[in-house]
């Protein structure tokens, strides 16, 4: 028996899910889907599903229904069961013609009682009960026409999209995000005067909005499952008020405290506010291929963590723009295959230059064991060396099957490495260096001066100079490695340049980026830089939602 892990816990909950969907037809919210892309791979369950035909669809309001000869359908939801959730289960529902319907939520029970404001005290009374699903259960039968046709709601914790076995990520929470300094004024519009916040540090719980308060309480349904999975009693620190918050009510939550009683084990878990390391994420000074791919390569639809490979390199096209979406795309998620696996892991955890020597070897290695002519060069590794490798592999239909998960990481890392935003990878870490070193001999406004220059409307730049969204980006490293800062009359004129240079070059772009579009919306852009806290946030968004959903430098 493995040792429990990230890789397992998803690994277990997906068997749960396998063995409900034999002949059914499968619908999964984004987040689902996401989880057995990186947890088991969608070809797992096509084999539990057993038909030839393909019965896998995603749960919107549109999705197509059962047919007469599709009696049973499963579920597989990231969410709570309610509100809009539950009107498109109605609605898919009642438009085919199931016999047998499953709904696998991966929020507790427990989470629900909350959502449907059960006074705590009844929800310990409840104890092995479940009402809420055994009402909807009543529901499915009665959408699906007849009371007597069978209908299963339960919990499964699908909670994490394993990228590594020691690596997890939580898709379905991609849009929760800190608190930000200006949301104690939204906090404070429904408080009253003599209980007004001063600041996020006096945030808690009570201060939430109800909507809010329940996608913490499902993210802390999920970790708490994940806690029993690994049989340990966790201890919480927590680093931001937001992390506070989350820290405090897994500590609360009444089924973890019933679970750390038998736990036998011990583990400290730490939450930190992704705002008080923003350049983390923005920086260039990773020295990683990974870090590289995930941030030039366009991002596979309907997915928060992995990207497009174009694999036209691999057919009889002609590698033109025009026939890019005539072939499936590869990705980087390749759960399926050992060998790939591990290739994935070493470029997690080894440079850049490493990485690209890995992945030579593996291609060489495969290429061997496949009796492909290959011819071996030493020294630097380069795409077209590389590409070379790829080619041989082209013609070989049985070689293309038994190594597809290597080729598709091999042309994710020639096609970062032709990419024109790695060329400009080193220019970005030069500048954020000479950015760290002038702010900390000159004020900001000097800085910000020296950023001008490079504020250029289209016609005017180079492949060389940077575009609205990189200028963006260098903001934000700005800022955030500055602090907090002192207003004063050179600040607010340099600022007030940087804003009119910047809406100028959006109104002139013929065409916005994908990034650019998320600010702006289909609105004009208006470009108001708040003055607290961490300087630089447009003022346009929703209480505790991520920069891709709510307008952020």
């Amino acid at each position: 028996m493995s040792i429990p892990g990230v890789l397992s816990f998803t690994q277990q909950a997906w068997e749960q899910v396998l063995a409900k969907v034999k002949r059914a037809v499968v619908y999964l919210d984004a987040a689902s889907a996401e989880s057995l892309h990186w947890g088991c791979g969608s070809s797992r369950l096509l084999e539990a599903v057993g038909s030839p035909a393909c019965y896998l669809r995603e749960f919107e309001p549109a999705a197509v229904g059962g047919g007469a000869d599709q009696p049973k359908a499963v579920f597989v939801l990231s969410c709570l069961l309610k509100g809009r959730t539950v009107e498109t289960l109605r609605d898919i529902i009642c438009r085919s013609h199931f016999q047998y319907c499953v709904v696998v939520t991966a929020v507790n029970h427990a989470v629900h009682l909350t959502a449907n404001h059960v006074p705590a005290a009844a929800a310990a009374e409840l104890e092995g009960q479940q009402p809420v699903f055994e009402q909807l259960e009543e529901k499915l039968c009665e959408w699906m026409g007849n009371m007597n046709y069978t209908a299963e709601v339960l919990h499964i914790p699908l909670l994490l999209a394993p990228v590594a076995p020691h690596l997890a990520l939580t898709p379905a929470f991609a849009s929760l995000f800190p608190l930000l300094p200006q949301d104690v004024h939204i906090l404070n519009g429904a408080r009253p005067d003599k209980r007004r916040l001063g600041s996020l540090s006096e945030v808690d719980a009570t201060a939430l909005t109800p909507e809010l308060l329940l996608q913490i309480r499902c993210l802390v349904s999920g970790l708490s499952s994940l806690c029993e999975h690994l049989g340990v009693r966790e201890e919480c620190f927590a680093v931001g008020s937001l992390s506070r918050i989350i820290a405090a009510d897994l500590a609360n939550f009444a089924p973890a405290k019933n679970r750390r009683k038998t736990a036998t084990g011990r583990a400290s878990v730490v939450f930190v506010d992704r705002t008080l390391d923003l350049t983390g994420a923005v920086g260039h000074h990773g020295d990683n291929l990974v870090e590289k791919i995930i941030s030039v390569l366009p991002q596979l639809p309907g997915h928060t963590n992995d990207v497009m490979v174009n694999m036209v390199e691999l057919t009889a096209l002609q590698a033109e723009e025009e026939n890019q979406n005539m072939v499936a795309p590869g990705c980087l998620a390749q759960s399926n295959d050992p060998a790939a696996k591990a290739l994935w892991e070493a470029l997690l955890n080894t440079k850049h230059k490493e990485a690209v020597m890995e992945v030579r070897r593996h291609l060489v290695e495969a290429a061997s064991r496949e009796n492909l002519p290959i011819k071996m060069s030493m020294g630097r590794v380069t795409p077209g060396q590389l590409t070379s490798y790829i080619q041989l592999f082209k013609n070989n239909l049985k070689a293309l099957g038994n190594h597809c998960g290597l080729l598709q990481l091999g042309l994710a890392t020639i096609q970062t490495l032709k990419h024109p935003q790695t060329a400009k990878w080193d220019n970005f870490l030069a500048f954020e260096r000479l950015l760290l070193q002038s702010i900390g001999e000159s004020t900001m406004s000097v800085v910000l001066n020296q950023l001008m220059p490079m504020i250029k409307p289209s016609n005017q730049r180079t492949s060389d100079d940077y575009s609205p969204g990189e200028l963006l980006v260098l903001l934000v490293y700005i800022y955030s490695v500055s602090g907090e800062l002192s207003v004063d009359k050179d600040l607010g004129e340099a600022e007030e340049k940087v804003k009119k240079a910047l809406a100028q070059v959006f109104c002139e772009e013929s065409e916005l980026s994908p990034l650019l579009q998320k600010i702006t919306g289909e609105l004009v852009l208006l470009l108001r830089i708040v003055s607290c806290g961490h300087r630089g946030h447009l003022h346009c968004r929703q209480l505790g939602e991520r920069p891709s959903k709510w307008h952020t430098l």
